[in-house]
């Protein structure tokens, strides 16, 4: 998995690279302008700052998710190599919000709010998401950010629990998916079934 991202404003020119999910203990290796963020406990590589990043990949004009080219990520891993690192970055190229069906819906057993649903996505997999939105209901077309999506407002998606139960990804409001004209009242994005095909990417437009 990788997530890059790139915010000039905030960050100055510094690519974020995340490879895995986050860890409450963190070690931090630097070599040159690279820094490496690992578990402290396992070793596990969780990501890598990139920092004067332009000198290495030219100049981006973009803010928030990168989605890098072929010869970006080649010389961002020669960079890594050149500095000293042995991991290498690996594209990851699967669409992370789709169209998605919700086959089944049953009550959380430790939530008077909490759903869980069986949700079926691309290449015919289905997902366990736990929703809590209030118009959630079984045979609707739904957006899902599936484990590896960035959201507008920077969050990842990781598989997580909630209130005990398993969740591999998130059903979106068209708030949390920043479209214009997004309701303020509470609720998942429902989508005509007419329009979109179970299982097709849905395209974030800036």
């Amino acid at each position: 998995m990788l997530i890059a991202s790139y915010n000039p404003q905030s960050w100055g020119d510094v690519l974020v690279a995340v490879v895995h999910e986050d860890a409450a203990q963190q070690k931090i290796e630097k070599k040159g302008n690279i820094v490496c963020i690992k578990d402290a406990d396992s070793g596990v590589v969780l990501g890598y700052n990139f920092f004067n990043v332009s000198s290495i990949i030219g100049a981006m004009n973009v803010s928030g998710q990168v989605k890098l080219e072929d010869k970006q990520l080649a010389a961002l891993n020669r960079a890594l190599v050149n500095t000293g690192f042995e991991d290498k970055l690996v594209a990851d190229d699967t669409p992370k919000f789709v169209v998605g069906f919700v086959q089944e819906l049953s009550d959380h057993p430790d939530s008077d709010h909490l759903h869980i649903t069986k949700t079926k996505v691309d290449n015919g997999e289905t997902l366990q998401i736990v929703c809590g939105a209030p118009n959630i209901a079984q045979g609707q077309m739904v957006v899902v950010a599936k484990v590896g999506a960035m959201m507008p407002d920077g969050q990842i998606i990781w598989p997580g629990k909630l209130r005990g139960v398993q969740s591999e990804g998130m059903i979106c409001s068209a708030r949390e998916l920043a479209l214009p004209n997004a309701p303020e009242k509470r609720g998942i994005l429902v989508l005509e079934p007419e329009k979109y095909a179970v299982g097709a990417e849905f395209i974030l437009k800036n």
